[in-house]
């Protein structure tokens, strides 16, 4: 009977040893694994299609000074296209 004990009690500990070895792996693994990549952006609303050329540079000008007004376009932006509606 001490014999078929000592086997008994033997296959208990392997058994847990081989259960604890498998969750400390898993745990090593996850940790070892790079982070979920992250979601695409969003993507951007299309852009609004671009009004035709004004027919008359007071009217285009106006519209420069707008844009450089809210900040779309530098000074140094308004001046040159200020300049090309004029035909300077």
């Amino acid at each position: 009977m001490g014999l078929l004990r000592a086997a008994a009690t033997t296959a208990v500990v392997a058994g847990t040893a081989t259960a604890v070895s498998g969750r400390v792996a898993s745990r090593q693994a996850a940790k070892a694994a790079p982070p979920p990549a992250p979601a695409p952006a969003p993507m951007a609303a299309p852009m609004a299609p671009m009004a035709p050329e004004a027919s008359n540079g007071a009217a285009e000008i106006q519209e420069l000074a707008q844009m450089h007004a809210q900040g779309f376009i530098t000074d140094e932006e308004f001046a040159a296209a200020k300049a090309k509606a004029l035909g300077i």
